[in-house]
């Protein structure tokens, strides 16, 4: 079972509010909350704002469910860089006497994973994920490559946390740039300034920093000081839930990594990279109302507007 991350007082002192006021509902199972209607509001249009903001780069719109293919992820490299965050779909298939004794163990609350089997699923860790095999599919893209909106999408990692801005099942949306490496770079830039001027006007107060991911072991430490030393990945803070500020939004360089995994190519192009920005659904909604309070019928009136035009 994955570590819990115990909660900060600041941090443990916010999630008791968010859950007084019926922005986050709690379930058994810690950084698994349901979502309050004024919560969806805002986490709805936020994503909106987000697409809005994409418009000038015409992105081909694609929605993934929040499962996805086992292949494709043992095929991309995740398992090797964030094994510890990985979530796998069980399921069983056995016969009658099996499944009641599997019955009597779960009715005990002891350990029942001996009646279950892997899957061809897991559960989607990044909204891009899809996005790389699908396009590839296409064979050689033309030379202006291309650009999707994921949507807000359905995403888990499994890092248990009494912070309500670490959950393990949350919505990601990312926009997703193939091509050429210096249109790569050009779509990340230029985002990195769009979503700052896009939290200004939803009067969000950000930081922007170096980043690297959270990479596992000894050779995951090296892998971030190479993604850190090489400026691959940009990140957003704000305050959520305590003194410090948390990541969320990010702007990240993959290079020519999707690339030579699923055979992307795009015309005119020796190599082609790719690129994304990911914008932490939940996080942002929780940092607006960190900003703004718990009532969104007296949030100012031009944050509304960029919600809800």
């Amino acid at each position: 079972m994955a570590t819990f991350r115990e909660a900060t007082p600041e941090q443990a002192a916010y999630l008791r509010t968010l859950l007084e006021h019926g922005h986050l509902i709690e379930t058994d199972a810690p950084g698994i909350y349901g979502h309050g209607e004024d919560l969806e509001r805002v986490r709805n249009g936020l994503s909106a704002a987000v697409t809005r903001a994409a418009i000038p780069d015409a992105p081909e719109a694609m929605r993934f469910p929040p499962l996805f293919s086992r292949f494709q992820l043992e095929k991309n490299g995740y398992l090797a860089s964030f094994p510890h965050l990985a979530g796998s779909v069980f399921s069983f298939d056995g016969s009658d006497a099996a499944a009641l004794e599997q019955e009597a163990v779960a009715g005990r609350h002891e350990d029942w994973s001996a009646f279950q089997t892997m899957t061809d699923l897991v559960v989607l860790p990044a909204a891009c994920y899809p996005v790389y095999p699908e396009i590839a599919k296409r064979g050689v893209l033309p030379a202006t490559g291309a650009t999707v909106d994921t949507g807000s999408a359905w995403v888990f990692r499994n890092e248990p946390s009494g912070d309500p801005g670490r959950l393990r099942q949350f919505h990601m949306q990312e926009l997703v740039r193939i091509g050429h490496p210096d249109v790569v770079a050009e779509f990340r830039d230029a985002w990195l300034q769009r979503t700052i001027d896009l939290f200004g006007r939803l009067g969000l107060d950000v930081s922007s920093e170096v980043a690297s991911d959270p990479f596992f072991g000894r050779v995951g430490r090296m892998l971030a000081a190479n993604q850190r030393a090489q400026e691959l990945k940009f990140e957003l803070l704000a305050l959520i839930g305590g003194p410090e500020p948390t990541a969320i939004a990010s702007f990240n360089a993959h290079q020519d990594h999707f690339s030579l995994i699923y055979g992307l190519e795009t015309e005119g192009a020796d190599v082609t990279h790719t690129g994304c920005v990911a914008f932490g659904i939940e996080r942002i909604t929780l940092a607006l109302f960190r900003a703004h309070g718990m009532d969104v019928a007296q949030w100012p009136g031009e944050v509304g507007a960029e919600l809800w035009p």
